[in-house]
């Protein structure tokens, strides 16, 4: 049988150094997963990569080699030794590794509890190991219940509806400066972040927003939503210059703003101060700058510890939310316990079919003058017998899959009728497959 786990390292666990070293991106993630998926060991893989968490979740046969086979991806990732991610990485299994997707896909585990993006960020990690044919019953069924788990979570409560990250920084940026109606901002990237704070930004009262993005047609794009102005990559170094407030959140692999050259535009800058505040992982921005006279450096570590959250004000609405959580899991558990039962029912079936069809060959020669269709009918009553006298002890076995603790019974029905289930089990993933293209279609 098979067994979820997950492996990761989160804001939790890891500073921003180590997180962007185990950072993604796209490519990067689809390659490691297929890498994994190639050993017998891991039948399906999906990554979650953000700026808060990479994380690994596997569905194997062996979890403890393909806990094993995990770590060492991780770890090539970082170009680091396994024993360096020794209280660093965390690992779960089986119900844990349920529960820890569900409250990831929640907002539940953020830094920012409740934060709008996650949910985006789980729906495509799961599409792009979906589209590079990654996944499987078991992933597939997973990340749709989570993704549930979390609009539910987000629909019901007012715990859905807290700060962004963009959100967050854009705050940060009113708390050191003060009014933004006056500064000029700079946006350094024009994905789903570089959006969310230019929307941000936009409500704070801003007028001057500039975009920048290594695609220029969607820096202008994002530009012209939020009536701001678009300007080529090649011109980051003279607007860095000019204005107030740098927010960067790109996913370059690489820093993109040095030492050398954000010393150079302080120098053209005479004195006046810039903020930086860098939302990207891996870093947009060299650390060391905070070195230079006038800059003020906030990372994703800094704005952890900027965040402070009255949470005794929520939680009403964090139980609330956690309650759903454990609920949306008690589904998914019964449903992954029910298929449990399945080679023990496809065994039991196919017993009583190998029942018939041997009485059949016995009484043959005793039939000699029955028709055609009399043999049709005596062979339909066979089956009919069998299939009534397994109907119950069917029902039974499914019984106690829906409440929870399927495993005496079926044992207990494989001692008592001889079945060997071994034969079953693999095709187990193929039945999954099977109730899971008949529960889509019964959806659409």
């Amino acid at each position: 049988m098979s067994e979820l786990l997950t492996l990761g390292v989160s804001h939790k666990t890891a500073p921003v150094a180590l997180r962007e070293r185990l950072a993604l991106p796209e490519g990067r993630a689809a390659r490691m997963l297929a890498e994994l998926v190639a050993h017998d060991e891991v039948h399906e893989a999906v990554a979650i990569s953000t700026c808060n968490r990479t994380e690994l979740y596997l569905v194997a046969r062996d979890p403890v080699e393909a806990e094993a086979l995990a770590l060492g991806a991780l770890s090539r990732q970082a170009e680091i030794r396994p024993t360096e991610l020794i209280g660093r990485i965390y690992s779960e299994r089986g119900p844990a590794t349920v529960s820890h997707l569900f409250s990831v896909a929640a907002g539940l585990d953020s830094m920012i509890l409740g934060e709008n993006e996650i949910q985006g960020q789980v729906k495509r990690a799961y599409e792009l190991a979906l589209n590079e044919g990654l996944t499987g019953p078991l992933s597939n069924q997973l990340f749709r219940d989570a993704l549930a788990a979390g609009k539910r979570v987000r629909s019901e409560t007012r715990f859905g509806r807290s700060l962004s990250l963009s959100g967050v920084a854009v705050g940060l940026a009113r708390d050191v400066l003060g009014r933004l109606d006056t500064r000029r901002v700079l946006v350094v990237g024009a994905g789903e972040n570089g959006e969310l704070t230019a929307r941000a930004l936009a409500r704070r009262g801003v007028q001057s927003v500039i975009v920048t993005n290594r695609r220029y047609e969607r820096a202008v794009v994002l530009a012209e939503r939020f009536g701001g102005t678009a300007i080529g990559f090649d011109e980051l170094a003279d607007e860095l210059a000019r204005s107030d407030i740098v927010v960067t959140s790109t996913s370059s692999p690489h820093q993109i703003i040095g030492h050398e050259n954000l010393s150079r535009a302080m120098e053209a800058r005479a004195g006046r101060p810039l903020l930086l505040i860098d939302i990207a992982v891996p870093r947009d921005i060299d650390p060391q700058v905070r070195d230079l006279p006038g800059v003020s450096l906030y990372d994703m570590d800094d704005l952890e510890r900027e965040i402070v959250r009255d949470q005794s004000g929520h939680q009403a609405e964090i139980s609330r939310a956690r309650s759903i959580v454990r609920e949306e899991v008690e589904r998914f558990e019964s449903w992954l316990q029910g298929l449990d039962v399945v080679p023990t029912i496809t065994a039991l079936r196919e017993r009583g079919e190998a029942i018939v069809a041997q009485l059949l060959r016995e009484n043959e020669g005793r039939w000699e003058s029955l028709s055609e269709d009399d043999r049709e009918r005596v062979a339909l009553l066979a089956r009919s017998v069998a299939s009534r006298l397994l109907h119950e002890p069917t029902l039974a076995i499914k019984r106690p899959a829906r409440d929870g603790d399927p495993h005496q019974l079926t044992q207990a029905v494989r001692d008592l009728f001889g079945l060997d289930t071994a034969a079953h089990d693999d095709g187990h993933v193929a039945e999954v497959a099977s109730l899971e293209a008949r529960r889509s279609s019964r959806g659409a």
